[in-house]
């Protein structure tokens, strides 16, 4: 069970949610301006709030008023965006090393390449990553976030920016995985399918949670249109 409680004030817009992770997969929904992205940057400890907590698998990652914050890189937590940052000057086996650089030469090679297979990426392995098209990039992104094996991957609309089948096929892989995933998207029609719980998130606010389909089921005519 992973616990999140946080309060925090960007300007006018205050975010104060609540919310457990307590499913295998977990969507975060709203409409945007709604703190989805904040409130995944609070989680990765890339943003610490005015107020909150929030524990992982039982380990306190922050605590305000304790005044705990564990740095994002001790988290064991996964992040990957829209837009995947990597290093240019790094093989793309390299990248994905990057993140375990303190296992034995062998076996962050074996893991890289374990990671880049899974995502369809291997042939990629000794790219460096200029040239790389929006889809590869990804794929080798989330291998990256993965290869150190973390208790939580959160993942903010990572397959916006992509073909619809190179969408799919990445999802389907993303949903082998036995890691616990928190996943944000605007795309009503791509997580209707998820065997997933729902957030659902307005002006900072969360306003509801449970089954992804019986969260969502206000919002089917947009997924209606979406499928038309």
């Amino acid at each position: 069970m992973h616990e999140v409680s946080i309060r925090h004030r960007q300007g006018r817009f205050v975010l104060q949610a609540e919310f457990s992770l307590a499913s295998h997969w977990t969507v975060l929904f709203g409409p945007s301006g709604a703190g989805k992205s904040t409130a995944l940057r609070v989680i990765a400890g890339l943003i610490v709030p005015d107020a909150g907590q929030v524990t992982l698998a039982g380990r306190t990652l922050l605590d305000t008023a304790a005044g705990v914050a564990t740095p994002p890189g001790r988290r064991s937590i996964g992040f990957v965006t829209q837009q995947a940052a990597l290093f240019p000057h790094l093989t793309v086996r390299e990248n994905v090393e990057f993140g375990i650089h303190n296992r034995a030469r062998e076996e962050r090679r074996k893991r890289a390449m374990e990671m880049l297979r899974l995502f369809g990426a291997e042939p990629l392995a000794e790219r460096h990553t200029q040239g790389l098209s929006g889809g590869e990039r990804q794929r080798v992104a989330l291998a990256r976030a993965l290869a150190p094996a973390p208790d939580l991957l959160l993942l903010d609309e990572p397959l916006a920016a992509l073909d619809d089948a190179s969408a799919q096929d990445i999802l389907t892989r993303l949903l082998s995985l036995d890691t616990c995933v928190l996943y944000v998207s605007h795309d009503l029609a791509e997580i209707w399918p998820l065997p997933a719980e729902a957030v659902l998130m307005q002006d900072g606010r969360v306003t509801a949670t449970g089954p992804l389909r019986q969260v969502l089921a206000p919002h089917r005519d947009r997924l209606l249109q979406q499928l038309g």
